[in-house]
């Protein structure tokens, strides 16, 4: 078994509010343990690190917010749900990430530009930013696997933000290990690290947002996943032809609706039998389907319909 196997999973015994709570738990005693340490070691590099830390405590209660209320049943007020309250919060996760790359950056641009030096610290300091690293890395595969297993992206936008942290500890770790092992000198290791780790968070960031976005303004789900269930409409029994196929992503799941063209002679409540047929079909074939809109038509009655992807 891989460790991305193992880790999923453990993924898969954790619900999305449990993995998050764990998450609330992990950034606090690691937030408190850097900050202390930062300030008792004299080393601005892991203070600074812990603050990073603490700020995960902020989508950590984005994400908590946004389950409760993305799970609520319909009510007269949104008739269609809650459920893009999450894909609201990934959005903001997303813009969280990517101003925190952008800060990250102008630090070591402007500690670079300055020749700032890092104080000498003891290895400690090394010791306690190394140790955060695999802690979040851990959080974050299973953050990652609830988040792939649920659908749920403001979840897998907060699984990125604990990567995020691993890797400024990197940066931080990396720093003073050049200032330990090779004095001040070698401090700028710091600054050059965190220049290539903020770069590939901003990637991430403009990721999350995008797919965030891309819910919002409903965009399609992959053209696989639509030819999956046109070919699973086409299989239902009754089905003579469909036309007018749309789906669009909501709150990391698809919302489907069809017309279904049908025997012009069957009575009312054989069509709606077809149709709930048809709408339990493509329901079991895909998880990730949670909702499917059958209107039933009849077909031309001189058998020259066609199956229509529009």
């Amino acid at each position: 078994m891989t460790a991305d196997q193992a880790h999923s999973e453990a993924g898969g015994a954790f619900s999305a509010r449990g993995v998050t709570w764990l998450g609330v738990v992990v950034n606090s005693l690691l937030a408190a343990v850097k900050i202390t340490g930062g300030w008792l070691l004299g080393s601005q590099t892991l203070f600074v690190d812990g603050l990073h830390s603490a700020s995960d405590l902020t989508t950590d209660a984005v994400v908590l917010l946004s389950l409760g209320i993305s799970g609520r049943p319909p009510d007269p007020a949104h008739p269609y749900g809650h459920r893009r309250v999450g894909t609201m919060a990934a959005l903001a996760i997303g813009l969280v990430l990517a101003a925190a790359a952008v800060w990250i950056a102008w630090r070591a641009l402007t500690a670079l530009a300055g020749g700032h030096t890092h104080r000498v610290v003891g290895v400690w300091a090394m010791i306690l930013a190394a140790a955060s690293i695999p802690v979040k890395e851990i959080l974050y595969r299973l953050t990652m696997a609830v988040g792939r297993r649920t659908g749920d992206l403001a979840v897998t936008a907060n699984a990125w933000h604990h990567r995020s942290d691993a890797f400024t500890s990197l940066a931080a770790t990396a720093g003073l290990a050049g200032v330990v092992f090779g004095g001040p000198r070698w401090a700028f290791l710091d600054d050059v690290t965190a220049l290539v780790l903020a770069a590939f968070l901003l990637i991430v960031a403009v990721r999350i947002a995008r797919q965030a976005v891309d819910e919002l303004v409903d965009r399609a789900p992959s053209e696989a996943t639509q030819a999956a269930i046109r070919r699973t409409v086409t299989a239902a029994q009754g089905v003579r032809s469909f036309h007018a196929f749309r789906a669009r992503r909501v709150g990391g799941r698809v919302a489907v609706d069809v017309h279904v063209q049908v025997d012009p002679m069957l009575t009312v409540r054989q069509g709606h039998e077809v149709a709930a047929a048809v709408k339990h079909r493509v329901l079991d074939a895909d998880d990730h389907v949670v909702e499917v809109m059958v209107h039933i038509e009849p077909a031309a009655p001189n058998g020259a319909d066609e199956t229509s992807q529009s």
